[in-house]
């Protein structure tokens, strides 16, 4: 089956894509969202069209209990989220952030995208990584592909990059770039390597022929140190820019994507990296039956 692909002139050819790493305290909200006022208005200044900020950037991530995230969620529609709309605004600049969000009874790790237009879109993550599962329900929807001005932005968070079949979705739904808010822990890796994580992140982004912009955040939190790996990369894998620290400040990345050139998936002039798929074989090794 053919893979979606739509018209050209709908998008700007060449956009600049800002990841905002920041260094969130736990519980400081005010003080978290002044860090993300700042960095995303320094973004702008710097020609960016759309900034990501980490997972969980107003709260920070180590929480201690589900009733400790309870006491610091908001709803989709709550202080936080309402600030960085107004933002949206304000600096003609798509959003991207991660938050706590309280819907009901259910308790999320969300992320919301945020257009100048006031349009609003939120995605909960799906795969919960460790003690997550113990303070968040999870998301039963599939990531999100929103049209806006500079082409169609798919969404998930942190553990969703390293499924490969979540990954899948939003390129099958014709996402130009794929947003990804995360919170990587600062693991050892042999020396030389860099994070597993980062490596994840590029081979997903080969695998789909589409470019994914990673925000990490940095600094140290309740004993848990952070990656501060955040990263873009073009639709054939390669890094166009990276983190570069690991400490408490704030560190602007930017990158120029061509967003319309993500939409062509050859990577050979007989090979479509979604054409090619034989979805056919792959239910067949999953049903032991047939």
């Amino acid at each position: 089956m053919p893979h979606a692909v739509l018209p050209a002139e709908k998008t700007a050819r060449s956009v600049s894509i800002a990841c905002c790493q920041l260094a969130p305290v736990f519980g400081d909200v005010p003080g978290n969202m002044r860090r993300s006022r700042d960095a995303l208005i320094q973004a702008s200044r710097r020609g960016a069209k759309l900034a990501i900020l980490p997972e969980l950037a107003n709260t920070g991530y180590v929480f201690s209990s589900r009733d400790e995230a309870w006491g610091l969620a908001e709803t989709a529609a709550g202080p936080c989220v309402s600030e960085w709309r107004e933002l949206a605004a304000e600096l003609d600049l798509i959003v991207v952030a991660g938050f706590c969000e309280a819907d009901g009874d259910g308790l999320y790790n969300s992320a919301v995208l945020l257009r100048p237009d006031g349009g609003q879109t939120c995605y909960r993550k799906a795969h919960l990584w460790d003690g997550e599962k113990a303070i968040f329900d999870v998301g039963n929807q599939p990531p999100p592909v929103v049209e806006t001005a500079i082409g169609r932005l798919g969404m998930m968070i942190c553990y969703d990059l390293e499924i490969p079949e979540w990954t899948r979705l939003p390129a099958l739904a014709g996402a130009d770039l794929l947003c990804v808010p995360v919170n990587w822990p600062a693991q050892s890796h042999p020396e030389g390597e860099r994070p597993a994580e980062m490596i994840k992140a590029q081979a997903n982004a080969a695998f789909n022929h589409l470019p994914v912009a990673v925000c990490d955040r940095a600094g140290s939190e309740r004993g848990v140190d952070w990656a501060g790996c955040s990263l873009i990369t073009d639709a054939k894998g390669y890094v166009l820019a990276r983190a570069s620290r690991q400490d408490g400040d704030c560190q602007l990345i930017l990158a120029e994507l061509d967003l319309v050139a993500s939409r062509d998936k050859y990577i050979s002039p007989r090979n479509d990296v979604l054409a090619d798929r034989r979805p056919e074989l792959y239910r067949a090794l999953l049903d032991p039956s047939r």
